[in-house]
């Protein structure tokens, strides 16, 4: 996979990746959490906490994407 967008967050860095298939992942922790058609959609889903689970770091606690403050639009997101 190889990294489009990153957005750091107080939790750590999520990415949006794509794959050869062309398909676009969210990753956090070098962990996917799901596969997309779009960045647009792949970005909608951990914005509004849709993904698959996401575990805080050293805690294991569930985070909620929803409240990270990850911006919906692509363009505020870091090229890679």
């Amino acid at each position: 996979m190889r990294a489009l967008l990153k957005y750091p967050t107080q939790v750590g860095t999520f990415y949006i990746a794509q794959s050869t298939d062309g398909r676009f992942h969210p990753l956090f922790d070098d962990e996917s959490l799901g596969s997309y058609r779009s960045i647009t959609h792949a970005i909608n889903d951990l914005t509004s906490d849709a993904t698959s689970s996401v575990l805080r770091p050293k805690t294991f606690e569930l985070l909620d994407t929803s409240v990270l403050g990850l911006p919906d639009d692509p363009g505020e997101w870091i090229r890679v």
